[in-house]
């Protein structure tokens, strides 16, 4: 049998797999599928798109005056994917968009897109992760984009993504760097499930019990990835990295010296509970990450509101209160600069839009404590502001559905806008002080005579170079000398 994946990416709460990040469900595929003997051949969406639209022939990056980032991502396959497709008889269609962003040098594929594309062809076809299970979307507030049945021979989100981790053939997954030609960022999976399980947006309970990775098993994993030339990690599979092993913390500073010790260039976090930071071991936790981890790092809290009307009735993890203290302790500790001129570790929040029994009072609320932070000099790496989902299955779907999406439409935009230039703006400027000079930064994409690139990590800043046309896949050293309300303007300094 002949196996094709095609990697539609994929972006959950708990994982992100859109280039450069390359996520766990097509490493466990691959791992799976080569562990019985088979020799699957990876394509991305950028494959298809290409042959579909352009003949398998690439344009010139270089002589783009803007980027298509529909194209963008090509695996080392991308020349041969007509001859690929007839040969095969397994197709494996990875997709689903579950909390969509921006993305600098990525387009996710949509299903009704790749679903189109391979309609003609002659093979068993199997779609899978969570597109599978919740559908896709491109924006969020929108209902997702449901998949056709009558498109597929098997719709399964754990499609040999088995739930017992001791079954997961993770390292053997490491062998599918060998087809793609661009430097990733892997996430690396640390558990599954939420220990909290009562956010009324959140689907992550909807997946999978809780369980946890072996050290030894994410360290072999993170070995066999170095062996193949990845020099990028994210411990971001997961619901919060400061509960792995329940918040033992010694298993946690075993995954973390281990990583420490490959000598990444990047080693960073993702997802934390706030009640996490400022519980048991909390502050010993956040000390081994500022350690172990390079600059650049972020934890991302879902806070999700201010509001405690909000808090309660949608059973939201964390108070204003803890959250805020949560942001105390992290930058007390991690305000440091590091060698890539970042600070060594920061908290990032995410606010939601769209909750039950949301009201004017609401963004009121949210611009207090928002306020608070700016006004005592407290850093935050990002604010991510996303219209919330309301997927099947969930308690916000049941009682209701996209209501208040509705009820606040109209200021939803106004009330985004007040926070990027009232926060995020100033907060920029506190956050890379005009003259910060920030080292390896990988320029992705052109936009006219703008270049844009950023580093490697989590939440890295997007710089723009204005009026220069650097080479793209280069890293240069850049200096900050001006600001955009969520990015920043660079000038080179040397390559």
């Amino acid at each position: 049998m002949n196996y094709t994946i095609i990697d539609c990416y994929t972006d959950e709460p708990s994982g992100l797999g859109v280039p450069p990040y390359l996520g766990t469900f097509p490493r466990y595929i691959y791992g799976a599928l080569t562990d019985v003997g088979n020799n699957p051949i990876y394509l991305t969406i950028d494959d298809i798109r290409l042959w579909k639209k352009y003949n398998s022939i690439p344009s010139d990056k270089s002589k783009e005056i803007k980027t298509n980032k529909k194209i963008y991502n090509l695996t080392k396959n991308y020349e041969n994917v007509e001859e690929i497709l007839k040969k095969t008889t397994h197709l494996i269609i990875i997709a689903g968009i579950n909390v969509p962003g921006k993305y600098l040098s990525a387009v996710p594929g949509r299903l009704s897109e790749v679903t189109d594309y391979i309609k003609d062809l002659r093979c068993y076809k199997i779609l899978t992760g969570p597109a599978a299970l919740l559908g896709s979307i491109q924006e969020g507030g929108k209902k997702p984009e449901k998949y056709n049945t009558k498109s597929f021979d098997l719709i399964d989100f754990n499609y040999l993504n088995t739930n017992y981790y001791d079954e997961i053939k993770a390292q053997q997954g490491a062998q599918l760097i060998q087809q793609i030609p661009w430097p990733v960022i892997a996430e690396i999976e640390t558990g599954k499930g939420c220990d909290i399980g009562k956010c009324s947006f959140c689907t992550e309970p909807l997946k999978s019990k809780v369980q946890f990775r072996l050290p030894r098993d994410i360290i072999e994993e993170l070995k066999a990835l170095k062996k193949q030339g990845v020099e990028h990690f994210r411990f971001g599979k997961q619901t919060c990295f400061f509960s792995y092993q329940n918040g033992n913390l010694e298993e946690i500073e075993k995954i973390l010296k281990a990583a420490h010790e490959l000598g990444p260039k990047t080693l960073h976090i993702d997802n934390v509970n706030p009640n996490k930071i400022v519980g048991k071991d909390g502050e010993k936790i956040v000390k081994l990450i500022v350690k172990y981890c390079t600059p650049g790092n972020t934890t991302a809290l879902g806070i999700e509101s201010f509001d405690k009307e909000v808090i309660k009735k949608n059973s939201l993890n964390t108070t204003p209160q803890i959250a805020y203290k949560a942001i105390k302790l992290i930058n007390k500790l991690g305000v440091k600069r590091g060698k890539n001129g970042m600070p060594k570790l920061l908290p990032g929040i995410n606010i939601l839009f769209g909750l039950i029994g949301e009201n004017k009072n609401t963004h009121q609320e949210n611009m207090k404590w928002l306020n608070k932070i700016l006004d005592e000099n407290l850093l935050l790496r990002r604010i991510n502001i996303r219209q919330v989902t309301p997927f099947e299955g969930t308690k916000l779907d049941d009682l209701a559905g996209t209501k208040f999406i509705k009820k606040n439409k109209k200021h939803y935009w106004s009330w985004r806008k007040q926070i990027r230039r009232e926060i995020d703006y100033p907060m920029l400027k506190k956050l890379v002080p005009e003259g910060t000079i920030l080292k390896d930064v990988r320029m992705e994409i052109y936009d006219g005579k703008t270049t844009f690139g950023r580093q490697f990590g989590t939440y890295p800043l997007v710089i723009g170079i204005k009026g220069k046309r650097l080479k793209l896949n280069e890293f240069y050293e850049v200096k900050v000398v001006d600001y955009m309300l969520r990015s920043i303007i660079g000038e080179v300094i040397q390559k």
